[in-house]
Protein backbone atom coordinates (compact mmCIF):
# COMPACT_ATOMS: atom_id res chain seq x y z
CA UNK A 1 0.00 0.00 0.00
CA UNK A 2 1.13 3.63 -0.92
CA UNK A 3 0.29 6.90 1.16
CA UNK A 4 0.12 10.31 -0.05
CA UNK A 5 1.47 12.89 1.92
CA UNK A 6 -0.65 16.65 2.19
CA UNK A 7 1.61 18.41 -0.56
CA UNK A 8 0.41 16.17 -3.59
CA UNK A 9 -3.41 16.49 -2.14
CA UNK A 10 -2.38 20.56 -2.32
CA UNK A 11 -1.30 20.30 -5.29
CA UNK A 12 -4.05 17.76 -6.68
CA UNK A 13 -6.80 19.90 -5.44
CA UNK A 14 -5.41 23.57 -6.52
CA UNK A 15 -5.63 24.41 -10.32
CA UNK A 16 -2.89 26.82 -10.44
CA UNK A 17 -0.14 24.85 -8.98
CA UNK A 18 2.62 23.82 -11.72
CA UNK A 19 2.50 20.34 -10.20
CA UNK A 20 -1.49 20.18 -11.08
CA UNK A 21 -1.54 18.49 -13.75
CA UNK A 22 1.04 15.31 -12.20
CA UNK A 23 -0.62 15.75 -8.98
CA UNK A 24 -4.43 15.21 -10.00
CA UNK A 25 -2.99 12.40 -12.00
CA UNK A 26 -1.60 10.40 -9.79
CA UNK A 27 -4.37 10.86 -7.34
CA UNK A 28 -6.90 10.21 -9.42
CA UNK A 29 -5.57 6.98 -10.94
CA UNK A 30 -5.03 6.21 -7.26
CA UNK A 31 -8.71 6.80 -6.67
CA UNK A 32 -10.15 5.08 -9.56
CA UNK A 33 -7.60 1.80 -9.29
CA UNK A 34 -7.76 -1.55 -7.92
CA UNK A 35 -4.16 -1.23 -5.57
CA UNK A 36 -4.88 0.29 -1.76
CA UNK A 37 -3.75 3.51 -1.03
CA UNK A 38 -3.77 5.62 1.69
CA UNK A 39 -3.81 9.05 3.11
CA UNK A 40 -2.46 9.75 7.33
CA UNK A 41 -5.37 11.40 9.38
CA UNK A 42 -3.23 14.45 9.89
CA UNK A 43 -2.70 14.90 5.89
CA UNK A 44 -6.47 15.07 5.55
CA UNK A 45 -6.64 18.09 8.07
CA UNK A 46 -3.46 19.47 6.87
CA UNK A 47 -4.96 19.82 3.13
CA UNK A 48 -7.94 21.25 4.79
CA UNK A 49 -5.86 24.04 6.62
CA UNK A 50 -3.76 24.75 3.44
CA UNK A 51 -6.27 25.05 0.83
CA UNK A 52 -8.50 27.34 2.96
CA UNK A 53 -6.07 29.55 4.20
CA UNK A 54 -5.99 33.09 2.57
CA UNK A 55 -2.84 33.87 3.24
CA UNK A 56 -1.60 31.17 1.25
CA UNK A 57 -3.72 31.72 -1.43
CA UNK A 58 -4.93 35.49 -1.18
CA UNK A 59 -8.58 35.52 -2.88
CA UNK A 60 -8.87 32.24 -4.61
CA UNK A 61 -8.06 30.29 -1.31
CA UNK A 62 -10.76 27.33 -1.66
CA UNK A 63 -13.94 27.80 0.55
CA UNK A 64 -14.62 24.77 3.47
CA UNK A 65 -17.34 23.62 1.08
CA UNK A 66 -14.89 23.47 -1.83
CA UNK A 67 -11.95 21.34 -0.04
CA UNK A 68 -14.48 19.00 2.36
CA UNK A 69 -16.02 18.35 -1.02
CA UNK A 70 -12.55 17.32 -2.09
CA UNK A 71 -12.33 15.52 0.87
CA UNK A 72 -15.48 13.40 0.50
CA UNK A 73 -14.29 12.75 -3.09
CA UNK A 74 -11.37 10.83 -2.11
CA UNK A 75 -13.32 9.15 0.63
CA UNK A 76 -15.44 7.54 -1.98
CA UNK A 77 -12.76 5.70 -3.03
CA UNK A 78 -13.62 2.00 -2.04
CA UNK A 79 -9.66 1.32 -1.63
CA UNK A 80 -8.75 3.87 0.28
CA UNK A 81 -7.38 3.77 3.83
CA UNK A 82 -7.72 6.64 6.33
CA UNK A 83 -4.60 5.96 8.29
CA UNK A 84 -5.42 6.38 12.46
CA UNK A 85 -3.16 5.79 15.65
CA UNK A 86 -3.09 2.18 16.75
CA UNK A 87 -1.86 0.19 19.88
CA UNK A 88 1.86 0.30 18.36
CA UNK A 89 1.49 3.99 17.15
CA UNK A 90 3.11 4.99 20.47
CA UNK A 91 5.86 3.22 20.63
CA UNK A 92 7.20 3.85 16.72
CA UNK A 93 6.66 7.73 17.22
CA UNK A 94 8.64 8.19 19.99
CA UNK A 95 11.72 6.07 18.55
CA UNK A 96 10.92 8.29 15.53
CA UNK A 97 10.98 11.56 17.57
CA UNK A 98 14.09 10.61 19.67
CA UNK A 99 16.11 10.78 16.41
CA UNK A 100 18.87 13.48 15.94
CA UNK A 101 16.90 16.76 13.99
CA UNK A 102 13.41 16.17 15.10
CA UNK A 103 12.55 18.97 16.09
CA UNK A 104 9.25 21.29 16.06
CA UNK A 105 7.55 21.33 12.65
CA UNK A 106 9.40 17.81 11.64
CA UNK A 107 7.68 16.68 14.41
CA UNK A 108 4.35 16.85 12.39
CA UNK A 109 6.14 14.43 9.70
CA UNK A 110 7.71 12.07 12.33
CA UNK A 111 3.48 11.66 13.01
CA UNK A 112 2.96 10.86 9.78
CA UNK A 113 5.92 8.71 9.25
CA UNK A 114 4.93 6.91 12.25
CA UNK A 115 0.80 6.25 11.15
CA UNK A 116 2.20 4.80 7.93
CA UNK A 117 5.11 2.36 9.53
CA UNK A 118 2.15 0.85 12.06
CA UNK A 119 0.14 0.52 8.62
CA UNK A 120 2.30 -1.78 6.87
CA UNK A 121 2.63 1.45 4.26
CA UNK A 122 5.01 0.23 1.90
CA UNK A 123 5.71 3.89 0.09
CA UNK A 124 5.05 7.56 1.62
CA UNK A 125 4.67 9.82 -1.65
CA UNK A 126 5.87 13.15 -0.77
CA UNK A 127 7.84 16.39 -2.36
CA UNK A 128 8.77 17.05 1.42
CA UNK A 129 12.87 16.03 1.75
CA UNK A 130 12.54 15.62 5.36
CA UNK A 131 10.97 12.78 5.32
CA UNK A 132 14.30 11.82 4.67
CA UNK A 133 15.32 11.49 8.27
CA UNK A 134 13.17 8.22 8.53
CA UNK A 135 14.89 6.01 7.09
CA UNK A 136 12.52 3.09 8.41
CA UNK A 137 9.99 4.39 5.60
CA UNK A 138 10.96 4.00 1.98
CA UNK A 139 9.69 7.73 0.23
CA UNK A 140 9.26 8.60 -3.35
CA UNK A 141 8.97 12.08 -4.78
CA UNK A 142 6.35 11.22 -7.84
CA UNK A 143 6.37 14.42 -9.72
CA UNK A 144 9.97 14.41 -10.38
CA UNK A 145 10.45 10.53 -10.81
Amino acid sequence: MIALDTNLLVYAHRRESSYHGRANDLVRGLAQGKARWAIPWPCIYEFFSVVTNPRIWKETASTPIQASNQIEAWCNSPNLSLLGETQDFLTVLIRLMRQPRVRGPIVHDARIAALCMVHGVEELLTIDRDFQLFDQLRIRNPLFD
